[in-house]
C-alpha cells in the first residue's frame, strides 16, 4: 500500500525519497548477481544515467560496450567510469553510435556481431528533447528516431547475439512522462500535431513502451526478455540542458544519476525479473502503463499501426 502511494504521488515515488523509502520496506528485492564474463551494451552513455548504468554493469563483473554519438563523447564515457572503477578499465569499451541513423546503428551492429557471438544486456537509453522539430539523416523526426526508431532496429539487428546469450535481456528507458500521452492514431511521428518537446518526448516515450510490448511477445520463446523502465526524477545533463525550470522546481528531491540508473544494472542482472518479459518498472517493481487520470489506453489498431509503421522505417 505505502509503495502504492508513493507511485501515485509522483512527487514522492519519483524523487529520491520515494527510492529510500522503498529500500527500507520488507520485500525490497535483492540486488543482482555478479555478472563475469558477461556483455552489455548502453547507449547514451556519455553521460547521466547512462553512464550510471555503465558504471554498475562494470562494478558488477560485466563488459560494458559504451555508445556515444561521436568518438569524443564515447572515450570521456570509458574514461569516466575507468575513472570511477579503475579496476574495470579493460573491461571498458567505447563505441561511436549516432543512434538517430540507420546508417551508424547498422555500422555498429555489424561490427559487434562481427566481434561477439553473444550478448547479454541490450540498454536503450539515449535520448534527445530538441527545442524545435528536427529530422535524422533518414529524414525521421528525430525524437521519434532516436526513441523508437533506434531501440527497435537495435533489437532487430542484434536479435542473434541476444538469442545466443539467453536468457538475455533488452531495457528500454523510459519516462514517468509516458503516462500523460497516447500515441496518436493514423499519426505515429505526430506530424500532424503542433511541437511541443515535453509533449513529443513523452509521446515517443510511450511508443518505446509500446514496442517494448510487442518486441517482448515476439521474442518471448526465443529467451529474450524485454522490459521497458523509467528511473524516475534524476539529475541529468539532459534534465539540466532542456528543463531548467523543473530542475529548480524539483531539486530538493532530484535523484542521482546512480539512483536513477539502480533499476536497469537490476533488471540486467538479477534473475527476479525474468518471470515478466514485457513489463514497465520503477524502483525493482513491475508498474502500471497506464493511470486512471491519465488520457487511457492506446488501442490495439494504433499498436499495429506502431509496429508497421517503424518496421517499414528500418527497412530503408
Amino acid at each position: 500500500m505505502v509503495d502504492t502511494v508513493l507511485d501515485r504521488s509522483i512527487a514522492l515515488g519519483y524523487g529520491s525519497p520515494g527510492l529510500r523509502l522503498r529500500r527500507r520496506m520488507p520485500g525490497w528485492p535483492a540486488d543482482g548477481r555478479r555478472m563475469d564474463g558477461r556483455v552489455v551494451i548502453v547507449t547514451g552513455a556519455a553521460s547521466g544515467i547512462g553512464l550510471a548504468a555503465a558504471v554498475g554493469f562494470a562494478r558488477l563483473g560485466a563488459q560494458v560496450h559504451v555508445l556515444a554519438r561521436n568518438r569524443e563523447r564515447a572515450e570521456d564515457a570509458a574514461r569516466q567510469t575507468r575513472h570511477r572503477l579503475p579496476d574495470a578499465a579493460h573491461r571498458v569499451h567505447p563505441e561511436v553510435c549516432d543512434v538517430s541513423s540507420l546508417a551508424s546503428l547498422r555500422d555498429f551492429t555489424r561490427t559487434f556481431r562481427e566481434r561477439h557471438d553473444a550478448l547479454d544486456v541490450l540498454v536503450n537509453n539515449a535520448g534527445v528533447m530538441p527545442d524545435s522539430r528536427e529530422y535524422s539523416p533518414d529524414g525521421v523526426e528525430l525524437t521519434f528516431a532516436t526513441h523508437v526508431l533506434a531501440p527497435w532496429a537495435l533489437i532487430d539487428e542484434l536479435t542473434g547475439p541476444l538469442r545466443r546469450a539467453a536468457p538475455s535481456r533488452v531495457i528500454n528507458v523510459v519516462s514517468g512522462g509516458q503516462y500523460g500521452q497516447a500515441l496518436p492514431a493514423g499519426d505515429p511521428q505526430s506530424e500532424r500535431d503542433s511541437y511541443s518537446p515535453k509533449k513529443i518526448y513523452a509521446r515517443t516515450k510511450r511508443a518505446e513502451l509500446v514496442i517494448t510490448e510487442q518486441w517482448a511477445d515476439r521474442l518471448r520463446d526465443q529467451g529474450i526478455h524485454v522490459y521497458a523502465m523509467h528511473p524516475g526524477w534524476a539529475d541529468t545533463k539532459g534534465v539540466r540542458t532542456w528543463l531548467p525550470v523543473f530542475r529548480m522546481l524539483t531539486r530538493p528531491v532530484i535523484r542521482t544519476p546512480d539512483q536513477g540508473a539502480d533499476t536497469i544494472v537490476w533488471l540486467g542482472s538479477s534473475d527476479e525479473p525474468l518471470g515478466n518479459s514485457g513489463s514497465f518498472w520503477h524502483d525493482r517493481r513491475p508498474r502500471p502503463t497506464t493511470y486512471a487520470a491519465g488520457p487511457g489506453k492506446d488501442d490495439d489498431i494504433t499498436h499495429a499501426q506502431l509496429w508497421q509503421h517503424v518496421s517499414s522505417l528500418a527497412a530503408r
